[in-house]
């Protein structure tokens, strides 16, 4: 049968037949199927980083054969036989867990004092402005900036270090979990205002969940920025008040010209770096912005 159709003309013109056979659902073929062992190894994440770092090792290595200088630039086998060595007597070690004494104790007074910014800011317009105000004046500013006043004002040791760690974790944990608690939509505000919640409840079983992805960026953005303030800022104090840490250690063999060891504080660093990221954001996000399906 053909059909007959209108012309922009105004004539007649037939149309051709079309006819769709159906097709048996068999010879579509697979609409998902399942990955094999050998396809799930290698689309796993943790396999997929671990082929980063297994590239870049090997461009370390590759890098440092080919300039043959170990002063400049050490190997990467040279660098972890100094790790280890420095390990195993204990050196690394307590430079390491001395950084993250101070390190711990830094970053809780900065969550703190955070924490006390955004209720403020919450509960309050004149609060908001006052958080606005004081973020985009002090959040520019480099924490290394803040350290010759911070040895003015308390003197050589732990509590300048904490000063200075706490001013690189403050404004950005508490500009983004302000911006979080803006982003809740409405309807979740005025849902959990009609089942009565008020005050701490509601902060806690409404606005904390909803702003959590922010609140969890803020909190890692704040981690690194005090991480490595810290080593910057014992790279100086260290020089200063001979406390032993991360950043001294590093120091020490700068000045004896020992650059595999230098590398060996570097990597320190840097595993410290990615055990916080990989092990402990990572579980805090699974339990949460996961489990509730707050991200894909």
């Amino acid at each position: 049968m053909s059909v007959i159709g209108d012309n922009p003309r105004g004539s007649a013109i037939e149309r051709p037949e079309f006819e769709c056979e159906l097709v048996a659902s068999g010879a579509i073929g697979d609409v998902q199927r399942p990955l094999s062992f050998v396809e799930r190894v290698f689309q796993s994440e943790a396999v997929q980083r671990l082929n980063i770092i297994i590239a870049l090792i090997v461009g370390w290595q590759l890098y440092a054969w080919w300039l043959n200088d170990p002063l400049l630039f050490p190997t990467f086998t040279e660098t972890v036989r100094v790790f280890w060595s420095d390990l195993r007597s204990g050196l690394l070690l307590n430079r390491t867990i001395t950084s993250l004494q101070t390190l711990a104790l830094g970053y809780a007074c900065g969550l703190a004092i955070a924490a006390a910014f955004t209720t403020f800011a919450v509960a309050s317009r004149i609060g908001t402005r006052v958080l606005s105000t004081l973020t985009a004046m002090f959040n520019p500013l480099p924490a290394i900036a803040l350290l010759p006043m911070a040895l003015i004002w308390f003197g050589l040791g732990t509590p300048s270090l904490v000063f200075v760690i706490i001013h690189s974790v403050l404004w950005a944990v508490a500009l983004n979990t302000l911006s979080g608690f803006r982003a809740v939509p409405e309807t979740l505000r005025m849902s959990g205002r009609n089942v009565g919640l008020k005050g701490a409840r509601y902060v806690a079983l409404i606005l904390i969940p909803a702003a959590f992805p922010s609140i969890l960026s803020g909190l890692k953005i704040g981690w690194a920025f005090a991480w490595r303030t810290l080593v910057a800022a014992e790279l100086v104090f260290g020089v200063s008040s001979r406390s032993g840490g991360i950043g001294w250690y590093i120091f020490e063999a700068r000045n004896d010209l020992d650059t595999a060891r230098v590398f060996s504080g570097l990597l320190m660093v840097i595993v410290i770096g990615l055990v916080v990221e990989s092990v402990i954001f990572r579980a805090i996000e699974s339990r949460t912005v996961s489990a509730w399906g707050m991200e894909r």
